[in-house]
């Protein structure tokens, strides 16, 4: 294929050609090992305790009756992932979205888990966990969310971009303006002015595979990790920044992953697998 007439006649080497996709056979015959898909000897097997609940304060967490259940080798909440992001607020955001500390902040959100022999007593053991709720107001509309008036979600978010810093917490994170020239000349000598507001769904990416990853961390504190991300650098420095590990002691294998798309590479699941590991 050419697409400047001044190369008409010439062929290239890859633009205009079929080559055979090197993972192909891999995946059509069954063969490509995906995030799930890693097995080692002895491993268990990590379930997740989510919030119900949209918006609420966890007031106690007991896990007593799912430790004592027979099969289970480790349960976890967030007092198991101590902060040492060192007032990093990304860093924060992130390991407070893999484990609530102090509020569950959307329903789903990850509260405690375990890790057991097999999935039947994880779940079993999932049950077995006692959280007590302060249950919050929410709201599930953006509009609504920015009124000052709206349940405040996290009181440690300062709307960045304006020009000082505002007093208050808010739910908006940040304001952006993009635009250049004279805004308001333009208007002014302008024909017709038409003014819109537009809004969309909120949208996630359609990989094959969701999250999933295999932890192992070692008795000499070196850890491995096997995961479907597009950017394994990225997890080692996060898993590790979490974890309290040196980056250099944690080897993240990417595995395949069913299509990423920007979507996989934020850290989830993996410092709480790496933590129900160690």
């Amino acid at each position: 294929m050419n697409f400047d007439p001044r190369f008409s006649g010439r062929q290239f080497a890859s633009v205009g050609t079929r080559p055979i996709r090197p993972d192909g056979i891999d995946k059509v015959t069954g063969r490509a090992r995906y995030g799930a898909d890693f097995n080692m000897a002895g491993q268990l097997v990590g379930r997740i305790l989510r919030s119900p609940h949209a918006h609420a304060v966890i007031k106690s967490i007991d896990t007593s009756k799912a430790e004592k259940l027979a099969g289970v080798k480790a349960v976890i909440t967030a007092k198991d992932l101590p902060d040492l992001t060192d007032g990093d607020a990304a860093m924060y955001d992130i390991l407070d979205n893999s484990m609530a500390r102090k509020k569950a902040l959307y329903d789903g959100h990850a509260v405690a888990a375990v890790a057991a022999i097999d999935a039947r007593i994880a779940r079993q053991a999932l049950k077995l966990i006692e959280v007590e709720y302060e249950v919050l107001p929410h709201v599930t509309d953006v509009d609504e969310a920015a009124h000052h008036h709206a349940p405040l979600i996290n009181d440690q978010v300062f709307t960045e971009g304006l020009e000082e810093k505002p007093a208050k917490p808010s739910n908006v994170t940040k304001r952006t303006q993009f635009g250049h020239g004279d805004v308001h000349k333009g208007f002014a000598e302008a024909d017709f002015v038409v003014e819109r507001s537009f809004k969309t769904e909120q949208t996630h990416q359609g990989y094959i595979e969701p999250h999933a990853c295999v932890a192992s961390v070692n008795a000499d504190g070196t850890a491995d990790l096997w995961v479907c991300t597009q950017g394994h650098f990225v997890y080692r420095q996060h898993c590790a920044q979490l974890l309290g590990l040196e980056a250099s002691k944690l080897r993240v294998t990417s595995s395949e992953i069913g299509g990423g798309f920007g979507g996989k590479t934020h850290v989830w699941a993996e410092p709480v697998a790496l933590a129900l590991s160690r």
